[in-house]
């Protein structure tokens, strides 16, 4: 939209205050935001690593691109970046064991994480996981620091489509299942 200082939108806007939102209220609302539950891996240099994340999402798809959120709060997912590569590995309904292994849940090392799931290595190098609905194999183009979280865009190096079935999701601080066919 243009900017029409006739506009009554454009008034609108000049005359809205900036509200910060309270931080406890904001998490307590976003429990009733249904998210898809991925793992995120990397592999190279800075070495493999693996985090559960409900925050990513497609961003185009001519390149195809994503992005992900992850949280500044560990310093190991600066090796994200480091390593230039990352995968998203969408997963299924039967995989809520590892989804919580690599939320960190039982206090595994990332060797103990990965040696819950099968996987293979991406055109990257990332990890990807066998059992995903979909792994997305992504190159970074671009990586920034927005509050509490780094933003990740990558884009899609290659893909691979695994067995369909019901989708984990994470809904009202529980882990739940969603069937596409439902």
């Amino acid at each position: 939209m243009n900017f029409n200082p006739a506009h009554p939108m454009t008034e609108d806007r000049r005359s809205l205050q900036p509200v910060r939102t309270d931080p406890g209220a904001f998490r307590q609302a976003m429990t009733r935001f249904a998210a898809a539950v991925n793992v995120v891996t990397t592999d190279g240099a800075s070495g493999r690593r693996g985090v559960t994340v409900t925050s990513a999402c497609s961003v185009s798809d001519d390149p195809a691109t994503l992005l992900v959120c992850l949280n500044l709060s560990s310093a190991e997912n600066a090796w994200f970046e480091e390593n230039g590569a990352f995968a998203v590995n969408v997963l299924s309904a039967g995989d809520e064991a590892l989804a919580r292994a690599f939320a960190g849940e039982d206090k595994l090392t990332q060797a103990e994480r990965f040696a819950r799931g099968e996987w293979s290595t991406g055109a990257t190098g990332a990890p990807l996981l066998s059992s995903a609905l979909v792994s997305f194999d992504c190159r970074l183009i671009d990586a920034r620091v927005i509050a509490t979280h780094k933003v990740l865009i990558g884009e899609v190096a290659d893909l691979r489509i695994g067995e369909a079935g019901a989708g984990l999701i994470y809904l009202g601080r529980s882990f739940r299942s969603l069937d596409a066919g439902q």
